[in-house]
């Protein structure tokens, strides 16, 4: 009977232990998580910010961000791993070493100090997109009107910062989920114009059936740039990508991959040294 006990005893502690490192692996919360190394680029990203990064029809994670990614791991014989992330999260799960970047659609002004930082890449600027003939023409025009752009955005940071008199003329700033749903409120009549970053401004317009129903004001809210952010003092990752980010815009590759987002103005706003 001893012999028995001592035999169960075993297989438990045998299951607890595989169970320990499943959990740990990420076999058991949906997500695929490879613990870190020197052959893993683990990218921290959010997966609603097209075209950067997103899941396409297919359930893949794709975007221009992530394809930049890819190559610079190739290059590498790194192996990619795409995390999306909760984007309020994004310190932590930087900090605690669950992600070694965060690459996507990423402004470094105002955050210099925060992260170690790749050079520019992206010159981003903020716009509004209204509906076409709803009689807003410029920024003046949307004085009392509702106006909708995605929590912890740069569309929002700048409606809070340097163009606060111009949100204060809104009748309503609203702060949602994600920029489906603004386009969406857009389009339903829900609100009245939407703040956000050009790229996905021309990403969600182009993807739409009709993409004349809606309109890109001429005037800009701000520009900003991206940047890739590491963990403050992570010179070294920071200086291998940077190298081989260099390389990849000195040979071409860098438009290449920008070509595939040529309806989403990509191409146009990349800095090159």
């Amino acid at each position: 009977m001893d012999k028995k006990i001592g035999i169960i005893a075993c297989i438990i502690v045998i299951i607890a232990l595989i169970v320990g490192v499943a959990a740990y692996s990420g076999v058991f919360d949906g997500e695929s998580k490879v613990v870190n190394d020197d052959k893993t680029l683990v990218v921290g990203f959010d997966a609603e910010f097209p075209p950067y990064g997103y899941k396409d029809d297919n359930g893949e994670y794709v975007g221009f961000d992530l394809d930049v990614a890819q190559e610079v791991c190739d290059r590498n014989n790194w192996t990619l791993v795409k995390q999306p992330i909760d984007w309020d999260a994004k310190d932590s799960e930087l900090n605690s070493g669950s992600i070694d970047c965060i690459w996507n659609g990423f402004t470094m002004n105002g955050r210099e100090d925060q992260y170690t930082w790749s050079d520019p890449y992206f010159d981003n600027k903020q716009v509004i997109v209204v509906k076409n003939g709803s009689g807003i023409d410029s920024l003046s025009d949307l004085k009392g009107k509702n106006v909708e752009t995605q929590k912890d955005s740069s569309a929002l940071a700048a409606l809070q910062g340097d163009q606060k008199a111009l949100a204060d003329t809104f009748g309503n700033l609203v702060e949602v989920a994600d920029y489906n749903t603004a386009f969406m409120d857009l389009e339903s009549g829900a609100c009245d114009a939407i703040a956000v970053d050009i790229g996905v401004a021309h990403y969600q317009i182009n993807s739409k059936d009709n993409d004349g129903d809606f309109v890109i004001l001429n005037d800009n809210i701000s520009s900003e740039q991206y940047a890739i952010g590491f963990k403050n003092g992570n010179t070294e990752l920071r200086d291998q990508v940077q190298s081989t980010l260099d390389e990849m815009f000195k040979d071409g590759t860098i438009d290449k991959i920008a070509d595939k987002y040529s309806d989403y103005d990509i191409k146009d706003s990349l800095i090159r040294k």
